[in-house]
């Protein structure tokens, strides 16, 4: 555990860097070996997250393929496609600092919410924070949940959380398996789209090629999600494509002019190949987290 600790330290003790723009509307979050690419003029996604030169986000080009994107909850709102003010519209930009970036969509016209979203590079705790804030401009009071959905590639990776094994819904969509006090999902291809749906403990982890991504945020109770949706969701889409790595926080009512924040802490870590990863990434989790 020691030297897990050591290497953990030596990873997340960097600087952050200046805030970026280029001429496609794109900006950029560096910090030590870390960088993150968010285009504004595109539904505020987040298009990369690098170690070095390694990539761990989706780089695929079909629609709703890549990137890391933010919806409302629950889904049965506004059913597919995806909010197109908050999802592939421009956002205005609203700050940018050394470590900072502030971007809000427009309104929707069919909900009447907009979306902010608010993304620093932590250099006390070596993340990425992103406070993710949902303004209720409909006049009428409403309940709403903020849910994000970060696409990765299916590439041989293994995704784990902290939830009961029976928990886990529909049984048997994705074989997840038990250790290490997490439950682990080895990915795979199916010729059809599969979901499943947890009650977590406040994290989603992913690792492929030598990385490791920990995504942290508050832990809801089973009463607390919006209906019919969940804490942890994970999305295989057919084929060996890529994969949703999504969260979802409490379901609130937000009276006219209300509004409701939630934030997710995004780590990138690399992970020795050469020990048990599963032991590894766990370690490296409960040093992270405390969890």
């Amino acid at each position: 555990m020691k030297r897990t600790i050591l290497t953990l330290f030596s990873v997340i003790a960097f600087t952050a860097g200046a805030v970026a723009d280029d001429v496609e509307g794109q900006y950029q979050l560096k910090s030590g070996n870390l960088s993150m690419t968010v285009d504004a003029s595109k539904g505020g996604k987040i298009l990369s997250l690098k170690y070095n030169d390694s990539e761990v986000i989706s780089q695929l080009r079909w629609p709703e393929s890549f990137g890391s994107t933010f919806w409302t909850s629950p889904q049965k709102e506004w059913n597919w496609p995806p909010v197109p003010e908050f999802d592939k519209r421009p956002y205005t930009v609203e700050q940018t600092t050394d470590s900072t970036l502030i971007i809000k969509s427009q309104q929707s016209e069919r909900l009447k919410y907009s979306i902010g979203k608010n993304i620093r590079a932590c250099q006390a705790d070596g993340s990425f924070t992103i406070t993710y804030t949902i303004y209720n401009e409909s006049g009428e009071t409403r309940k709403v949940a903020p849910w994000e959905i970060t696409r990765v590639p299916n590439a041989d990776g293994l995704i784990f959380f902290d939830a009961p094994l029976n928990g886990i819904t529909p049984a048997g969509l994705l074989n997840f398996t038990e250790a290490q006090k997490a439950v682990w999902y080895q990915t795979d291809e199916a010729s059809d789209n599969r979901k499943v749906n947890a009650d977590g403990k406040g994290w989603l982890a992913y690792y492929n090629n030598g990385l490791l991504l920990v995504k942290a945020f508050q832990d809801l109770k089973p009463e607390e999600p919006a209906p019919g949706e969940a804490e942890i969701q994970v999305y295989m889409n057919r084929g060996k494509s890529f994969i949703e790595l999504e969260s979802q926080g409490a379901y609130t009512t937000l009276k006219p002019g209300a509004k409701l924040e939630w934030t997710v802490k995004w780590y990138l870590l690399p992970v020795n190949a050469q020990q048990d990863i599963q032991k590894e990434c766990r370690n490296l989790i409960t040093t992270l987290l405390g969890k």
